[in-house]
């Protein structure tokens, strides 16, 4: 179902978000303006490969799921989009094709700029073209530390990596412990491997050592950080 306006939430999420927040206020206000909401339930079809781009978007409320299928039908996790980022510029500029299928992942709330207004707005607002050459450089180096990291960090620090970057994007303060962080982002372990490259049964013991230690703790709805430290520990350490 769409609504018209993004709640309070949804508008903070927006406007907090690192590189929309460095944007300066005529332009944010400009894409505001011509901006409209459309809202999801979990696992609905939100752009499929091989679409044109008709559309950029920013994740607002929930999460996007940015997913690729194997030869043999398999789908793969690619990524997940938080509140606060936009993407699928990438395919507006060069005009070519949507190259992954993009799912809600919960209830969901985007944010969309039309492509006709997003040209108009590039049209008018030179700074944006320096932002969003400053967001690209900033994925591009985040993409070789992710191969930088894959090829040379065995994946106990690579899974704590990742359970840091979680509960930096989803963390909310557990009910039973104000110190500890659950992760709000719901992730089967068979999604948590696809985006380390490695087998659930491996990560599954990875994090089953982790709560040995104390680390974290492993409940049915999700995982708990207990001690953000250890896991910094973890993600530093060298084959």
């Amino acid at each position: 179902m769409n609504e018209p306006i993004l709640t309070i939430e949804e508008r903070s999420a927006i406007n907090a978000g690192r590189w929309f927040s460095g944007l300066s206020p005529s332009l944010r206000h400009d894409i505001l303006r011509c901006a409209y909401v459309r809202r999801y339930q979990d696992g609905d079809l939100i752009t499929a490969r091989g679409e044109q781009a008709l559309e950029w978007i920013a994740c607002a409320k929930g999460a996007v799921r940015v997913s690729s299928t194997t030869i043999s039908g398999k789908l793969i996790t690619l990524t997940y989009v938080e509140p606060g980022i936009w993407f699928g510029d990438v395919a507006m500029f060069d005009g070519d094709r949507r190259t992954h299928d993009v799912y809600a992942h919960g209830d969901s709330t985007l944010l969309c700029v039309a492509r006709a207004d997003f040209n108009k707005i590039l049209a008018q607002h030179a700074e944006l073209y320096e932002a969003l050459l400053r967001l690209h450089a900033r994925r591009i180096r985040q993409l070789y530390g992710l191969v930088e990291d894959l090829n040379t960090l065995p994946l106990r620090a690579r899974l704590a990596k990742q359970l840091l970057h979680l509960v930096r994007s989803y963390g909310v303060p557990s009910l039973s412990n104000g110190a500890e962080m659950r992760i709000g982002l719901q992730l089967a372990q068979e999604e948590l491997a696809q985006l380390l490259g490695a087998s659930r049964q491996r990560v599954n013991q990875e994090l089953k050592t982790m709560e040995r230690e104390d680390a974290i703790r492993i409940e049915p709805g999700g995982l708990v950080v207990r001690d953000r430290e250890a896991l910094t520990r973890i993600a530093a350490s060298s084959p």
